[in-house]
Protein backbone atom coordinates (compact mmCIF):
# COMPACT_ATOMS: atom_id res chain seq x y z
CA UNK A 1 0.00 0.00 0.00
CA UNK A 2 1.44 3.87 -1.10
CA UNK A 3 0.23 5.93 1.28
CA UNK A 4 0.25 9.95 1.08
CA UNK A 5 0.44 11.82 4.73
CA UNK A 6 -0.77 15.48 4.95
CA UNK A 7 0.71 16.79 7.98
CA UNK A 8 1.94 18.19 10.12
CA UNK A 9 4.56 15.59 10.27
CA UNK A 10 5.82 15.67 13.35
CA UNK A 11 9.42 14.62 13.21
CA UNK A 12 10.55 15.84 16.26
CA UNK A 13 8.53 17.22 19.24
CA UNK A 14 9.62 21.19 17.54
CA UNK A 15 10.12 20.01 14.29
CA UNK A 16 7.65 19.68 11.47
CA UNK A 17 7.36 18.50 7.90
CA UNK A 18 4.62 19.30 5.63
CA UNK A 19 4.22 15.85 4.00
CA UNK A 20 5.33 12.26 3.53
CA UNK A 21 4.59 9.15 1.54
CA UNK A 22 5.17 5.59 2.26
CA UNK A 23 5.91 3.84 -0.55
CA UNK A 24 6.64 -0.27 0.19
CA UNK A 25 6.77 0.07 3.67
CA UNK A 26 9.52 2.93 3.91
CA UNK A 27 8.82 6.65 5.00
CA UNK A 28 10.39 9.55 2.47
CA UNK A 29 9.59 12.91 2.55
CA UNK A 30 10.37 13.12 -1.53
CA UNK A 31 7.30 13.11 -3.76
CA UNK A 32 6.82 10.47 -5.75
CA UNK A 33 8.71 11.34 -9.33
CA UNK A 34 6.57 9.13 -11.83
CA UNK A 35 3.08 7.83 -11.81
CA UNK A 36 2.92 4.89 -9.37
CA UNK A 37 -0.35 2.45 -7.33
CA UNK A 38 -3.17 4.41 -6.51
CA UNK A 39 -1.82 5.60 -2.77
CA UNK A 40 -4.21 6.62 0.30
CA UNK A 41 -4.18 10.04 1.60
CA UNK A 42 -4.24 10.12 5.71
CA UNK A 43 -4.52 14.00 7.09
CA UNK A 44 -3.73 15.14 10.73
CA UNK A 45 -0.57 15.24 13.32
CA UNK A 46 1.74 12.72 12.46
CA UNK A 47 3.66 10.92 15.04
CA UNK A 48 6.50 7.81 15.53
CA UNK A 49 4.78 5.15 16.30
CA UNK A 50 4.34 5.43 20.66
CA UNK A 51 6.23 4.11 23.23
CA UNK A 52 5.55 2.10 25.74
CA UNK A 53 8.54 2.07 28.06
CA UNK A 54 7.23 -1.03 30.79
CA UNK A 55 4.83 -3.15 29.36
CA UNK A 56 4.58 -6.80 29.58
CA UNK A 57 3.46 -8.82 26.59
CA UNK A 58 3.38 -12.63 27.64
CA UNK A 59 2.31 -11.64 31.21
CA UNK A 60 -0.85 -12.43 32.79
CA UNK A 61 -2.01 -12.72 37.03
CA UNK A 62 -0.86 -16.34 36.89
CA UNK A 63 2.21 -16.01 35.22
CA UNK A 64 2.88 -16.85 31.48
CA UNK A 65 0.35 -16.88 28.77
CA UNK A 66 -0.64 -18.43 25.66
CA UNK A 67 0.45 -17.32 22.16
CA UNK A 68 -3.40 -15.67 21.64
CA UNK A 69 -3.01 -13.97 24.82
CA UNK A 70 0.12 -13.17 23.82
CA UNK A 71 -1.39 -11.58 19.99
CA UNK A 72 -4.20 -10.02 21.90
CA UNK A 73 -1.84 -8.05 24.42
CA UNK A 74 0.14 -6.79 21.10
CA UNK A 75 -2.70 -6.03 19.08
CA UNK A 76 -4.29 -4.04 21.79
CA UNK A 77 -1.43 -1.97 22.25
CA UNK A 78 -0.69 -1.57 18.47
CA UNK A 79 -4.15 0.14 18.34
CA UNK A 80 -3.93 2.72 20.66
CA UNK A 81 -0.80 3.53 19.15
CA UNK A 82 1.87 1.77 20.61
CA UNK A 83 4.61 0.74 18.03
CA UNK A 84 7.71 -0.21 20.09
CA UNK A 85 7.33 -1.59 23.48
CA UNK A 86 9.87 -2.06 26.07
CA UNK A 87 9.37 -5.58 27.69
CA UNK A 88 10.36 -4.77 31.30
CA UNK A 89 9.95 -8.12 32.35
CA UNK A 90 8.10 -11.70 30.84
CA UNK A 91 8.03 -15.22 31.82
CA UNK A 92 6.86 -15.93 27.61
CA UNK A 93 9.20 -16.33 25.20
CA UNK A 94 7.77 -14.01 22.45
CA UNK A 95 10.45 -14.02 20.34
CA UNK A 96 8.05 -15.39 17.78
CA UNK A 97 6.17 -11.51 17.64
CA UNK A 98 9.34 -10.63 15.83
CA UNK A 99 8.40 -12.34 12.82
CA UNK A 100 4.69 -10.75 12.47
CA UNK A 101 5.05 -7.02 10.88
CA UNK A 102 1.36 -6.33 12.31
CA UNK A 103 2.80 -6.53 15.52
CA UNK A 104 4.70 -4.29 17.78
CA UNK A 105 8.51 -3.88 18.05
CA UNK A 106 9.94 -4.69 20.90
CA UNK A 107 12.77 -4.68 23.39
CA UNK A 108 13.39 -7.48 26.00
CA UNK A 109 14.51 -7.47 29.26
CA UNK A 110 13.53 -10.96 29.47
CA UNK A 111 12.73 -12.53 32.65
CA UNK A 112 12.32 -10.75 36.27
CA UNK A 113 15.27 -11.67 38.69
CA UNK A 114 13.89 -11.29 42.28
CA UNK A 115 15.37 -12.59 45.36
CA UNK A 116 13.87 -16.23 46.48
CA UNK A 117 10.11 -15.96 47.41
CA UNK A 118 10.26 -12.50 47.31
CA UNK A 119 7.95 -11.33 44.68
CA UNK A 120 5.19 -12.67 42.67
CA UNK A 121 4.74 -16.47 42.07
CA UNK A 122 5.65 -17.54 38.50
CA UNK A 123 7.07 -13.87 37.16
CA UNK A 124 10.58 -14.55 37.92
CA UNK A 125 14.72 -16.07 38.24
CA UNK A 126 13.88 -16.63 42.04
CA UNK A 127 17.68 -16.61 43.28
CA UNK A 128 20.20 -15.96 46.25
CA UNK A 129 22.70 -13.06 45.94
CA UNK A 130 25.50 -15.62 45.45
CA UNK A 131 23.93 -16.44 41.87
CA UNK A 132 23.38 -12.53 41.06
CA UNK A 133 26.83 -12.44 38.45
CA UNK A 134 25.55 -15.54 36.31
CA UNK A 135 21.55 -14.62 36.38
CA UNK A 136 22.27 -11.04 35.01
CA UNK A 137 25.17 -12.18 32.69
CA UNK A 138 22.71 -14.60 30.96
CA UNK A 139 19.59 -12.52 31.08
CA UNK A 140 21.81 -9.80 28.93
CA UNK A 141 23.22 -12.04 26.45
CA UNK A 142 19.17 -13.35 25.95
CA UNK A 143 17.64 -10.02 25.97
CA UNK A 144 17.58 -6.90 23.93
CA UNK A 145 20.06 -5.22 25.95
CA UNK A 146 17.98 -4.76 29.43
CA UNK A 147 18.25 -6.82 32.52
CA UNK A 148 14.80 -6.50 35.21
CA UNK A 149 15.77 -6.58 38.68
CA UNK A 150 13.22 -6.72 41.53
CA UNK A 151 14.77 -3.76 43.98
CA UNK A 152 12.29 -4.26 46.81
CA UNK A 153 9.14 -5.95 47.68
CA UNK A 154 7.68 -6.87 50.77
CA UNK A 155 9.67 -8.89 53.41
CA UNK A 156 6.74 -10.28 55.65
CA UNK A 157 9.52 -10.75 58.52
CA UNK A 158 9.18 -7.23 59.06
CA UNK A 159 5.82 -6.39 57.41
CA UNK A 160 6.66 -4.10 55.47
CA UNK A 161 8.89 -3.11 51.81
CA UNK A 162 12.96 -3.44 51.81
CA UNK A 163 15.53 -4.23 49.45
CA UNK A 164 16.19 -7.28 48.19
CA UNK A 165 19.87 -7.58 47.81
CA UNK A 166 23.06 -6.45 49.48
CA UNK A 167 24.96 -3.27 47.61
CA UNK A 168 28.14 -5.52 47.11
CA UNK A 169 25.60 -7.98 45.18
CA UNK A 170 24.24 -5.35 43.18
CA UNK A 171 27.27 -3.88 42.43
CA UNK A 172 28.84 -7.10 40.67
CA UNK A 173 25.88 -8.13 39.23
CA UNK A 174 25.03 -4.67 37.23
CA UNK A 175 28.57 -4.40 36.50
CA UNK A 176 28.39 -7.87 34.73
CA UNK A 177 25.47 -7.06 32.27
CA UNK A 178 27.33 -3.70 31.69
CA UNK A 179 29.93 -6.02 30.56
CA UNK A 180 27.37 -7.77 28.10
CA UNK A 181 26.68 -4.58 26.66
CA UNK A 182 22.99 -4.41 28.57
CA UNK A 183 21.45 -1.72 30.77
CA UNK A 184 19.33 -2.66 33.90
CA UNK A 185 16.58 -1.48 35.40
CA UNK A 186 14.85 -2.01 38.52
CA UNK A 187 11.57 -2.47 40.40
CA UNK A 188 11.36 -0.51 42.79
CA UNK A 189 8.48 0.96 45.27
CA UNK A 190 9.84 1.94 48.47
CA UNK A 191 12.80 4.46 49.35
CA UNK A 192 15.31 2.21 51.12
CA UNK A 193 16.49 -0.11 48.39
CA UNK A 194 17.32 3.21 45.81
CA UNK A 195 20.88 4.78 47.54
CA UNK A 196 22.22 1.25 46.57
CA UNK A 197 20.84 0.73 43.31
CA UNK A 198 22.36 4.02 41.77
CA UNK A 199 25.36 3.69 43.50
CA UNK A 200 25.86 0.66 42.22
CA UNK A 201 25.07 1.98 38.18
CA UNK A 202 21.63 1.25 37.75
CA UNK A 203 20.35 2.42 34.34
CA UNK A 204 16.56 3.29 35.63
CA UNK A 205 14.24 3.14 37.96
CA UNK A 206 10.70 1.55 37.71
CA UNK A 207 7.69 3.00 39.50
CA UNK A 208 10.32 5.13 41.46
CA UNK A 209 7.52 6.23 44.05
CA UNK A 210 9.82 6.17 46.90
CA UNK A 211 12.12 8.79 45.62
CA UNK A 212 13.50 11.11 48.64
CA UNK A 213 15.83 14.50 47.87
CA UNK A 214 18.85 12.58 48.28
CA UNK A 215 18.16 10.01 45.61
CA UNK A 216 16.65 12.38 43.06
CA UNK A 217 19.99 13.95 43.58
CA UNK A 218 21.73 11.22 42.92
CA UNK A 219 19.59 10.11 39.55
CA UNK A 220 20.53 13.68 38.34
CA UNK A 221 24.05 13.18 39.01
CA UNK A 222 24.18 9.70 37.44
CA UNK A 223 21.78 10.07 34.51
CA UNK A 224 19.08 7.35 35.97
CA UNK A 225 16.08 7.56 34.52
CA UNK A 226 12.65 6.64 35.76
CA UNK A 227 9.81 5.57 34.32
CA UNK A 228 6.55 6.24 37.42
CA UNK A 229 3.97 4.10 35.61
CA UNK A 230 1.35 6.24 37.03
CA UNK A 231 -1.39 4.67 36.06
CA UNK A 232 0.09 1.13 38.03
CA UNK A 233 0.25 3.24 40.94
CA UNK A 234 -3.00 4.46 41.60
CA UNK A 235 -3.72 0.89 42.60
CA UNK A 236 -1.48 1.47 45.55
CA UNK A 237 -4.74 2.05 48.02
CA UNK A 238 -5.97 -1.40 47.20
CA UNK A 239 -2.63 -3.24 48.07
CA UNK A 240 -2.98 -1.53 51.22
CA UNK A 241 -6.52 -2.33 52.00
CA UNK A 242 -5.90 -5.92 51.19
CA UNK A 243 -2.35 -6.46 53.26
CA UNK A 244 -3.54 -4.04 55.97
CA UNK A 245 -5.06 -6.63 59.13
CA UNK A 246 -1.79 -8.11 58.79
CA UNK A 247 0.55 -5.95 57.45
CA UNK A 248 -0.31 -2.47 58.81
CA UNK A 249 3.44 -1.00 58.33
CA UNK A 250 3.22 -2.26 54.69
CA UNK A 251 -0.09 -0.74 54.37
CA UNK A 252 0.45 3.02 55.36
CA UNK A 253 3.40 3.11 53.42
CA UNK A 254 1.58 2.00 50.40
CA UNK A 255 -0.90 4.64 51.10
CA UNK A 256 1.76 7.18 51.62
CA UNK A 257 3.66 6.82 48.19
CA UNK A 258 0.29 6.97 46.34
CA UNK A 259 -0.49 10.10 48.10
CA UNK A 260 2.41 11.56 47.19
CA UNK A 261 3.33 9.96 43.44
CA UNK A 262 2.14 13.48 41.67
CA UNK A 263 4.56 15.89 43.75
CA UNK A 264 7.22 13.19 43.20
CA UNK A 265 7.40 12.52 39.56
CA UNK A 266 7.21 16.99 39.51
CA UNK A 267 9.88 17.16 41.55
CA UNK A 268 12.06 14.36 39.56
CA UNK A 269 11.08 16.59 36.35
CA UNK A 270 11.36 19.64 37.90
CA UNK A 271 15.17 18.76 39.00
CA UNK A 272 16.42 17.18 36.17
CA UNK A 273 15.26 13.45 35.97
CA UNK A 274 14.72 11.85 32.56
CA UNK A 275 11.32 10.60 33.20
CA UNK A 276 9.45 7.87 30.41
CA UNK A 277 6.25 6.71 29.83
CA UNK A 278 5.34 3.15 30.89
CA UNK A 279 2.15 1.70 32.00
CA UNK A 280 2.85 -1.58 33.56
CA UNK A 281 0.29 -3.50 31.68
CA UNK A 282 0.05 -7.02 32.18
CA UNK A 283 -0.60 -9.45 35.06
CA UNK A 284 -3.09 -7.36 37.14
CA UNK A 285 -3.47 -3.67 34.47
CA UNK A 286 -5.09 -4.14 30.94
CA UNK A 287 -3.33 -3.08 27.77
CA UNK A 288 -3.84 -0.40 25.90
CA UNK A 289 -3.50 2.33 28.66
CA UNK A 290 -0.38 4.44 26.91
CA UNK A 291 -3.28 7.62 26.67
CA UNK A 292 -4.00 7.19 30.16
CA UNK A 293 -0.08 7.29 31.49
CA UNK A 294 0.43 9.99 29.44
CA UNK A 295 -2.31 11.71 30.77
CA UNK A 296 -1.57 11.06 34.21
CA UNK A 297 2.23 12.79 33.56
CA UNK A 298 0.60 15.75 32.77
CA UNK A 299 -1.66 15.45 36.00
CA UNK A 300 1.94 14.99 37.47
CA UNK A 301 2.66 18.70 36.92
CA UNK A 302 4.59 17.75 32.75
CA UNK A 303 3.72 20.36 30.24
CA UNK A 304 1.86 18.64 27.58
CA UNK A 305 4.83 18.48 25.00
CA UNK A 306 7.23 16.93 27.68
CA UNK A 307 4.53 14.38 28.71
CA UNK A 308 4.21 13.50 24.85
CA UNK A 309 8.08 13.61 24.14
CA UNK A 310 7.98 11.00 27.40
CA UNK A 311 6.39 8.38 25.01
CA UNK A 312 7.44 9.28 21.71
CA UNK A 313 10.51 11.09 20.22
CA UNK A 314 12.82 11.46 23.47
CA UNK A 315 12.08 7.71 24.51
CA UNK A 316 12.57 6.40 20.91
CA UNK A 317 16.37 8.03 21.54
CA UNK A 318 16.53 6.58 24.52
CA UNK A 319 15.79 3.08 23.35
CA UNK A 320 18.06 3.78 20.46
CA UNK A 321 15.40 3.01 17.78
CA UNK A 322 14.38 5.98 14.83
CA UNK A 323 11.51 7.66 15.05
CA UNK A 324 10.15 9.29 11.71
CA UNK A 325 13.48 9.19 9.47
CA UNK A 326 14.00 9.33 5.75
CA UNK A 327 14.01 5.93 3.99
CA UNK A 328 12.94 4.01 7.76
CA UNK A 329 10.42 1.93 8.57
CA UNK A 330 6.77 3.60 8.28
CA UNK A 331 5.20 3.27 12.15
CA UNK A 332 3.53 6.07 12.67
CA UNK A 333 -0.24 7.25 14.04
CA UNK A 334 -1.91 10.06 13.10
CA UNK A 335 -4.32 12.34 15.10
CA UNK A 336 -6.69 14.80 14.23
CA UNK A 337 -5.63 17.45 16.55
CA UNK A 338 -2.15 18.13 18.11
CA UNK A 339 -1.58 16.40 20.82
CA UNK A 340 1.50 18.80 22.02
CA UNK A 341 -1.10 21.29 22.78
CA UNK A 342 -3.82 18.61 24.97
CA UNK A 343 -2.64 15.21 25.40
CA UNK A 344 -6.19 14.01 25.66
CA UNK A 345 -6.00 13.68 21.79
CA UNK A 346 -3.71 9.96 22.68
CA UNK A 347 -7.06 8.73 23.28
CA UNK A 348 -8.45 8.95 19.72
CA UNK A 349 -5.98 8.06 16.91
CA UNK A 350 -7.06 9.03 13.72
CA UNK A 351 -5.08 5.58 11.99
CA UNK A 352 -2.05 3.47 12.91
CA UNK A 353 0.75 2.54 10.45
CA UNK A 354 2.94 -0.33 10.99
CA UNK A 355 5.17 -1.18 8.77
CA UNK A 356 3.41 0.58 6.04
CA UNK A 357 0.15 -0.78 6.45
CA UNK A 358 -2.84 0.61 7.59
CA UNK A 359 -4.50 -0.51 11.11
CA UNK A 360 -8.26 1.32 10.78
CA UNK A 361 -9.23 -0.33 14.16
CA UNK A 362 -7.96 2.88 15.56
CA UNK A 363 -11.01 5.42 16.02
CA UNK A 364 -11.15 9.09 14.65
CA UNK A 365 -11.30 10.72 11.81
CA UNK A 366 -11.81 8.23 8.44
CA UNK A 367 -8.82 7.34 6.07
CA UNK A 368 -9.26 8.48 2.40
CA UNK A 369 -8.35 6.99 -0.83
CA UNK A 370 -7.47 8.68 -4.08
CA UNK A 371 -6.53 8.29 -7.54
CA UNK A 372 -2.77 8.52 -7.44
CA UNK A 373 0.11 9.40 -6.08
CA UNK A 374 0.85 13.28 -5.67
Amino acid sequence: MNIELRGPILVGAEEERDRAWVIGGRLTFEPPTAPGPASTVIEGWVLPGLVDAHCHVGLGAEGPVDVATQEQQAETERDAGVLLIRDAGSPSDTRWIDGRPDLPQIVRAGRHIARTRRYIRNFADEIEPDDLVATMTARARAGDGWVKLVGDWIDRSIGDLAPCWPAEALAAGIEAAHREGARVTAHCFGSDCLPDLITAGIDCIEHASGLTDESRSMAVERGVAIVPTLVNIDIFPALADQAAAKFPAYAAQMRELHERRYQNIRDAYDEGVPVYCGTDAGATMGHGLMAAEVAELRTAGLPDLAALDAACWQARRWLGRPGLVEGGRADLVVFPADPRRDVRVLAAPSAVVLNGEVYPKAVGVPVVSTGGPR
